[in-house]
C-alpha cells in the first residue's frame, strides 16, 4: 500500500470520526478539564498541588497542569471515542469492500492506529489551545512561551495517547475485548495506567508525572523550605485554603526520558500491528475464525429483512446493546418505500410497550449475570446495615452498567431507526425505554431499600429513589445526545469510582455518609437533574424527528 493511499484512508476515517457526537462530548469534557486544571486564583478546588503551592499561571506551568490533566482523562474517555472503527468497517460493509482490494492486513491496521492518534492527537491539540487561553484569561503572566506550553503536551500526552489508540485496535481484534465487556476491562487497566503511571519506576516514564512533580517541588522547596514531608498530588481535590505560589520554568527532561517516550511510542506501533497475525480482515478465507460480531449481526438482519421478518439479534453475554426485538413492540407494515404510520391502539398500550422494552433491554443476559445479581441481592440481607449502604448499594449499581449503556443508542447501532421512526407515539416508546432501564435500577437495589425501610432510613430512602432516577436518566440521555453505549460507559464508571472513593459532592445513591447520614447532593436535586435529562431526551428526539420529516 502506498503513501497515499494509505494518507486517504487515514483522512477518510479520522474525517468521519470527528463528526460523530461522541467525538463532540469528549472533547467538550476535555475543555471542561482544561478549565479546571487552571483554577480561580481564590480557588479551593484544584487539579494540581504541590505541597500547598502551585505555580505562577505562566506557559510552562499551565502547560504541564493541562497535560498532565488531559492525559489522564483521554486515558479514560479517549478510549472509548476511538475504538469500534473496525466494527464500523464490517456493519457498513466497507471491511468486506477492502478485502478485496490488494490492501494488506498490516496497513488496514496502521491506518486505523494512525486515525485513531489523529482524533486523540486533535483532542490534545484542542486542550493546548484551552490552557493558552486559560493563561491569558488568568492574568498572573500573560507572556508567552510557545514551546513552553507545547512541550508537555508532545513529551507527557501525545505518547501515551499513542498506547491508547494502539490499545484500541487490540481490543476490538480480540473477540472477548470486542464488546462491553472490553469496556469494563479497560476502565480497570486505565485505573492501573493512571495510578501506577505516576511512580518513578513506571516503564518508559509512565505518564510522566514523576519528573514533573520531582522538578515542581524542588521548585516549591527554593521558594516556601517545608519540613512537614508535604507531597505532590495530581486529581481534582478540595483545598483548606488557596494555594500558594512558586514560579516555575519547565523542567529539562534528560536523554533517558526523551528515549523512553519514543519506545512508547514505537511499543504503540508494534501493539497495532500485533493483530495481523490474526485479523483476517473482513476476508471470510482468511479470517482465523468468525466475522467481527457487528458484521454477522448486520448480515442478518439484511437477511430478515429481505424475507419480511422483523429484526431480531442475540446480545453477547455481557450485553452489548441488541433492541432488535423493539420491531415486535408496536407491528407495522414494512412495505417498500416509505413506512407508513399505524394508529395509536389506547388500552394497555404502554404497558405492553414496557414490558416489551424491558424484554428487549435484558435480552440475551447470561444466566451467569443473572446469577452474580442473585448473590448480590442476597447479600443485601445479610451484611450489616453500614455494608449495604456504604459498599453494597453502589456494588449493585455497577453490576447492570453494560445493560444500562443501551439506553437510547440501542435502536441506531442496530440499525432499526428508520423502523421504529414510524411508531406512532415516539414519545410514549422513548419513556417506555426510560422506564425499562428504571425498572432495572430498582431491581437490583431492591435489597438495599428494604433494608433501609426496615431500619427507617428516611434520607437514605430518599436518596435510592434519586439514584433509581438519576441512571437510567443519565443513561438514556447520553444515548441519544451520543447515538453509541460508549459514551454512558466511559462517564458513569469514572462517576462510579469517585464516588465510591468517599466524595460526596457526586453521591446520587446516598453512598457516602456522615454520622449515618447522607453527605451527598439533596435528592430533590437530583431529582431535578434527573428530570432535565429526560426533558433533553424528548426534544433531541423530537428535534431528529423534525428533521427527518
Amino acid at each position: 500500500m502506498n503513501a497515499r493511499a494509505l494518507a486517504g484512508l487515514v483522512a477518510g476515517d479520522f474525517r468521519d470520526r470527528v463528526r460523530r457526537p461522541v467525538y463532540a462530548v469528549t472533547l467538550l469534557a476535555a475543555i471542561g478539564l482544561g478549565y479546571l486544571a487552571v483554577p480561580s486564583v481564590d480557588s479551593t478546588w484544584v487539579i494540581m498541588d504541590v505541597g500547598g503551592d502551585r505555580g505562577i499561571y505562566n506557559s510552562a506551568y499551565v502547560g504541564a497542569v493541562t497535560s498532565l490533566a488531559g492525559a489522564l482523562w483521554l486515558t479514560f474517555g479517549g478510549f472509548y471515542v476511538v475504538r469500534g472503527a473496525i466494527a464500523r468497517d464490517g456493519t457498513s460493509r466497507v471491511g468486506q469492500i477492502l478485502a478485496a482490494t490488494p490492501l494488506r492486513t498490516s496497513g488496514y491496521l496502521f491506518a486505523k492506529f494512525l486515525s485513531n492518534l489523529l482524533v486523540l492527537a486533535s483532542m490534545t491539540g484542542v486542550l493546548a489551545v484551552t490552557a493558552l487561553v486559560m493563561q491569558l484569561a488568568r492574568g498572573e503572566d500573560r507572556s508567552v512561551d510557545v514551546i513552553a506550553l507545547v512541550e508537555p503536551f508532545v513529551l507527557l500526552s501525545l505518547p501515551v495517547m499513542a498506547l491508547i489508540a494502539a490499545a484500541a485496535i487490540l481490543f476490538e481484534t480480540v473477540p472477548p475485548l470486542r464488546a462491553g465487556f472490553g469496556n469494563v476491562v479497560w476502565f480497570v487497566l486505565a485505573l492501573v495506567i493512571s495510578i501506577g503511571g505516576q511512580s518513578g519506576s513506571a516503564p518508559f516514564g509512565g505518564l510522566g508525572v514523576h519528573q514533573v512533580a520531582r522538578s515542581m517541588s524542588a521548585a516549591s522547596e527554593s521558594r516556601h523550605p517545608r519540613s512537614d514531608g508535604s507531597g505532590f498530588s495530581l486529581g481534582l481535590t478540595q483545598v483548606a485554603k488557596p494555594l500558594g505560589t512558586f514560579l516555575w520554568d519547565g523542567f529539562d527532561p534528560s536523554g533517558g526520558f526523551v528515549l523512553g517516550r519514543v519506545a512508547l511510542v514505537l511499543l504503540a506501533c508494534a501493539v497495532a500491528l500485533l493483530p495481523a497475525l490474526w485479523f483476517g480482515r473482513f476476508d471470510p478465507a482468511r479470517a482465523a475464525g468468525p466475522l467481527p460480531r457487528a458484521t454477522t449481526r448486520a448480515k442478518a438482519k439484511a437477511e430478515r429483512a429481505a424475507d419480511g421478518g422483523s429484526a431480531a439479534s442475540a446480545a453477547d453475554p455481557f450485553g452489548t446493546a441488541t433492541g432488535s426485538e423493539q420491531a415486535q413492540a408496536a407491528p407495522w407494515s414494512t412495505a417498500p418505500g416509505e413506512l407508513p404510520r399505524t394508529r395509536p391502539t389506547r388500552a394497555g398500550a404502554f404497558g405492553r410497550l414496557l414490558a416489551g422494552e424491558v424484554r428487549i433491554l435484558l435480552q440475551g443476559v447470561s444466566p451467569w449475570w443473572w446469577a452474580v445479581a442473585g448473590v448480590l441481592t442476597a447479600a443485601g440481607f445479610a451484611l450489616p446495615m453500614g455494608a449495604v449502604t456504604g459498599m453494597l448499594l453502589p456494588g449493585v449499581w455497577l453490576w447492570p452498567v453494560l445493560i444500562w449503556s443501551r439506553l437510547g443508542s440501542q435502536r441506531v447501532e442496530n440499525g432499526l431507526e428508520v423502523l421504529l421512526g414510524a411508531y406512532p407515539a415516539a414519545r410514549r416508546r422513548l419513556l417506555a425505554e426510560w422506564a425499562s432501564g428504571l425498572v432495572l435500577t430498582a431491581v437490583t437495589g431492591a435489597a438495599p431499600l428494604a433494608r433501609m425501610l426496615v431500619a427507617g432510613d428516611g434520607p437514605g430512602v430518599a436518596c435510592w429513589f434519586g439514584g433509581v432516577l438519576f441512571i437510567p436518566s443519565l443513561a438514556m440521555s447520553l444515548g441519544v445526545l451520543a447515538r453509541t453505549h460508549r459514551v454512558f460507559q466511559a462517564i458513569y464508571l469514572p462517576i462510579w469510582y469517585v464516588l465510591v472513593n468517599n466524595v460526596a459532592a457526586l453521591d446520587f445513591m446516598g453512598a457516602v455518609r456522615v454520622h449515618g447520614e447522607p453527605a451527598g447532593p439533596s435528592p430533590l436535586l437530583t431529582v431535578a437533574l434527573s428530570a432535565a435529562m429526560l426533558a433533553v431526551v424528548f426534544l433531541v428526539g423530537a428535534a431528529r424527528r423534525n428533521v427527518k420529516g
